[in-house]
C-alpha cells in the first residue's frame, strides 16, 4: 500500500473514533437531559442542544428537543428542532420519515399563527407531510382542517374533518367543528346528521357533549321543532351539572328561551331558566360578552307576565 493510501486510511480512522466518541457523549448528554426534564427543562433543553451539535443525525435526540421545546411551549424553537429531526431521518433513512415530526412541526407553527407570530400558509405542509407518511393520522386531518378553515378553504375543512372522523370516529370534537362549519354554511340537514352520529359515540362524561347537544338543539329551534329543541338543551344542561354549569351559562339562556317558544309555552320552566341566567351572567362581568341574551331574557319574561331580579 502507498503511503498515501495509508494516510488515508489512518485519517479515515481517526475520524471514525472521533466520531464514535462523539455519539456516546451525545447519548450521555441526551441521558442527562431526561433525568433533569421533569424538574429543569431548561437544563434539559441544553443538554439536549449540546447532543444534537455532537450527533446531529440522531434523530432520536432532536425528537427529545422537541418534546422539551414543546413542554416550553417555545413554539419557534419546537419548530426549528422539528426540522434537525426530519433532516437527520431523511439522511440516515433516504426518505422522509416518521409522521411525528412533521404533525409536531405543523402544530408548533399552528401556535405561531394563532399568536399572530407567523402565517396559516406555512403550517399545511408539514401537517399533509405528516399525513403522507401515515394516511391514518386522524389528529392531523383534525389540525389541517383547522388550518384550511383560517385559510378560507371551507371545502378543504369540511374533507379533512370527515376524513378525520373516518379514521377515528370516537373522536368528538370533530363532529362538534364539522357540525358547526356546516351551520354556518347553513346545511342544517348535513349538520344534523354529523351530530346524532357524533352524540352516538360519545361517552357520558365527555367534555364535547355541552356543544353538541346545543348545536343540534339550535338546528331544532332553526327548522321550528322547539319540542325537540327542548330535549337537546335540557341534556346540554345536565351535561354541565357537575360544575353547575359555571362554564356554559348560556345553557339557562337557551333552555329559558326554547321553553317559551313551545306551544303551549311552559312559562314557569322558562321564567326560572332565565332568571338564573339573569343572576349568573347579566350582573356580572359576563353582562357585555352576553349583552343581546340579557336583552332578549328580559323581553322574553316581559311578554309572559314576569320580572328579572
Amino acid at each position: 500500500m502507498s503511503a498515501a493510501k495509508i494516510l488515508v486510511v489512518a485519517a479515515a480512522g481517526v475520524l471514525a473514533a472521533a466520531c464514535s466518541r462523539n455519539n456516546i457523549e451525545a447519548v450521555n448528554l441526551a441521558n442527562e437531559g431526561d433525568q433533569a426534564k421533569s424538574s429543569n427543562v431548561d437544563e434539559a433543553i441544553s443538554k439536549y442542544d449540546q447532543a444534537t451539535k455532537l450527533d446531529p443525525d440522531n434523530a432520536r435526540i432532536w425528537w427529545k428537543l422537541v418534546l422539551a421545546y414543546e413542554k416550553k411551549e417555545d413554539w419557534q424553537k419546537m419548530a426549528s428542532a422539528c426540522v434537525g429531526a426530519e433532516e437527520a431521518a431523511s439522511r440516515v433513512e433516504k426518505t422522509k420519515a416518521h409522521a411525528d415530526y412533521y404533525f409536531r412541526h405543523g402544530y408548533a407553527l399552528e401556535q405561531l399563527a394563532e399568536a399572530g407570530q407567523g402565517a396559516w400558509a406555512d403550517v399545511k405542509a408539514p401537517l399533509q407531510t405528516a399525513i403522507q407518511l401515515d394516511p391514518n393520522y386522524a389528529t392531523a386531518y383534525g389540525e389541517l382542517a383547522w388550518v384550511l378553515l383560517h385559510l378560507d378553504d371551507e371545502a378543504g375543512a369540511m374533507q379533512n374533518w370527515t376524513k378525520a372522523l373516518q379514521t377515528k370516529p370516537d373522536e368528538s370534537q370533530y363532529y362538534e367543528m364539522l357540525a358547526d362549519l356546516y351551520r354556518r354554511l347553513m346545511f342544517y340537514d348535513q349538520e344534523e346528521q354529523v351530530l346524532r352520529e357524533g352524540l352516538s359515540f360519545a361517552k357520558p362524561d365527555d367534555k364535547h357533549l355541552f356543544n353538541m347537544h346545543t348545536l343540534l338543539g339550535d338546528v331544532y329551534e332553526t327548522k321550528g321543532d322547539f319540542s325537540r329543541a327542548v330535549s337537546e338543551y335540557e341534556s346540554a344542561k345536565k351535561s354541565c351539572d357537575s360544575n353547575r354549569c359555571n362554564d356554559h351559562k348560556e345553557a339557562y339562556f337557551y333552555l329559558g328561551s326554547a321553553y317559551a317558544e313551545l306551544s303551549p309555552p311552559k312559562k314557569n320552566e322558562a321564567i326560572q331558566q332565565l332568571q338564573s341566567f339573569w343572576k349568573i351572567t347579566c350582573k356580572g362581568a359576563s353582562a357585555v360578552k352576553f349583552a343581546d341574551q340579557c336583552a332578549q331574557s328580559q323581553e322574553i319574561v316581559r311578554r309572559m307576565g314576569g320580572s328579572l331580579q
